[in-house]
Formats: C-alpha cells, structure tokens, sequence
C-alpha cells in the first residue's frame, strides 16, 4: 500500500458517486508506519486484531480491538503499528455520522457496532441503488454516532527533551523511573523540563505522568483486567491508591466507571 505525500488529503478511498460508505481492510506487519495524512471522508479506524498507536497533531492514542478511532474529515494523523495489525476501515461521507467530536476520538465499540463493521468491509461499499446496503448504512451510522468516547487520549510535548522524556516515561508506566533519573537520561535539568511541561501541555512531569497512568488504565480496565493488575500495571504500588487517584479524576471508582460505560 503506498500513501501520498506527507500532510496532502488522500481522496483514493473516498465514497465516489452512488456510495455511502467506502472501506479498507489491510494486514499490517509490525513496524509498519503509516505516514501523516489526512482524507476528504471521515473515517472510523478499527483493528480486529491488534493495536493501533496514533498521532494526531500533540496528541496519542494506543487503541486496542475494544476502541476505534473516529478520525473527521480532513483531519492529519498518522499510525504506527507496534505488533501486527488487522485493520479495517470505514470512510464515510462527512456529515452523514452526527457527532459533536470536531477532531480525533476514541470510542468504545460493542459487540454490534464491531459484527456491522466487519459486514460492511466484507461488502465493499455500501451503494445507494440497494436497499440492503442502505439498512446496513443506517444500522452502522446509527450505532457510530451512539458510541462512547472514551478518555484515553495523552498529550505530548512538541519539544525534543521534553517528548523523549514524555515517551520514556509512557514505556516506563510500571517500573516509574525518578524524575532525576529521567532528566539525567535525556541531558535536561529538572526546573527545565518543568517549565518546558508547562509550556507545552499545561501541567507539572507528576500531574502528566499521573495523567498518563490512568489513561492507560482505563485502556486495560476496558480489556478485562482486573483493578489490581492495572494498579500494578502502571505503576502503583497499592490498588488503593490507584482507586483513589482514579475517582479523583473521573468521579467514580474503576469498578463503577467500567459498568457505567459498558451499559452506555
């Protein structure tokens, strides 16, 4: 698969004339990167096996086969595949989705919005002459535009010091490396990798590695682990702390939080 020039609008997988919804689906070796770019279509990114890293202007996803990508129209992004990649893809005329998301977001899919996104990539694309095509149009917009975002986006530093460390710290979530550790590694002092956090994206090192733990957390809650080894999986040594820090921020506990967005 070859991508046009770096930034440009790709228009190759575009809904043409008598089509709704076109799709893509493409197997991705490890490694693989798929260069900044945006599309004249909004898209709906989802792997059925897999996880997607994606970056989109200062901001990061790490998605699962539990969430896709809602990517509007025009919007640059680009993808990295850590391990191998089942990607299927769904590009849709702008406007016909209603969402009130202006840019990239995370949604969770239920096992629905998954079985009628799998159906339509087996189709092709959906033509408007036929009206089973049609149904599964409505039915699949319908249950794109109902779905649950979900906060799993982490913002990143633009500056070089600052996004080596910002990175370190994502792959480092458990074993939690000082900050003086980290600033010896990347040749920075503390007060200015502060002040270069604060510039950037508006918070101290701890509150952003704070942040990035319970993102991550809420990716790990959402594939069926249980609180005690997300705790530990991020880098908390107690499961009560991280309850505590997880309800400071989105009000409920994470068994609560969990079952509010799996009925939603």
């Amino acid at each position: 698969m070859s991508f046009m020039r770096q930034g440009h609008i790709i228009r190759d997988f575009d809904p043409g004339r008598g089509v709704s919804i076109a799709t893509l689906a493409y197997e991705y070796p490890s490694g693989f990167l798929i260069p900044e770019h945006a599309h004249g279509s909004d898209q709906f990114i989802y792997a059925t096996r897999g996880v997607m890293e994606v970056h989109s202007d200062q901001s990061l996803w790490l998605i699962p086969p539990s969430f896709a990508l809602w990517v509007p129209a025009r919007v640059r992004h680009r993808i990295r595949m850590p391990a191998v990649v089942s990607m299927r893809t769904l590009y849709l005329r702008p406007g016909l989705v209603q969402r009130a998301d202006s840019s990239c977001a995370v949604l969770s899919v239920s096992p629905l919005l998954r079985e009628l996104v799998v159906e339509t990539v087996r189709i092709g694309k959906l033509r408007l002459r036929m009206h089973e095509h049609c149904a599964l149009r409505d039915l699949t917009v319908l249950h794109i535009g109902r779905a649950t975002p979900i906060p799993t986006e982490t913002r990143l530093p633009r500056e070089s010091r600052a996004l080596a460390v910002a990175m370190r710290i994502l792959d480092s979530l458990p074993q939690s490396p000082s900050l003086e550790t980290l600033c010896g590694e990347v040749g920075v002092s503390a007060r200015t990798l502060q002040r270069l956090f604060s510039k950037d994206v508006g918070v101290d090192v701890d509150s952003w590695r704070r942040q990035a733990r319970l993102t991550r957390a809420v990716e790990l809650l959402l594939a069926g682990d249980s609180v005690k080894q997300v705790a530990f999986s991020v880098g908390y040594n107690q499961p009560s702390a991280f309850v505590a820090a997880f309800r400071r921020m989105f009000g409920f506990t994470p068994k609560a939080w969990v079952e509010r967005v799996s009925k939603a």
